[in-house]
């Protein structure tokens, strides 16, 4: 059965987060994952959103060598401004 206005690509990207952390309402979910089930390029971007938390969720602030944290955080800064 088709949910009613179904999601676009660019909406989808704006909820991952919330669809990942499990807080959408349920009529969202529904649409969130029925755009999943039609759209490859959106399973694929949801899949590497996982795999990007389980990789960041194993690191720690000392994990990370000092410059390279630096580095980390020149580049954020940077696409700030952009």
């Amino acid at each position: 059965m088709a949910i009613p206005n179904p999601l676009t690509c660019q909406e989808l990207v704006e909820l991952v987060t919330e669809y990942l952390e499990g807080k959408l309402p349920a009529a969202k979910r529904a649409q969130f994952d029925e755009h999943l089930a039609v759209c490859p390029g959106c399973r694929i971007f949801v899949e590497q959103m996982r795999q990007t938390i389980r990789a960041v969720g194993k690191l720690t602030q000392e994990s990370i060598r000092p410059e390279i944290r630096q580095e980390l955080v020149q580049i954020f800064q940077d696409w700030k401004k952009g």
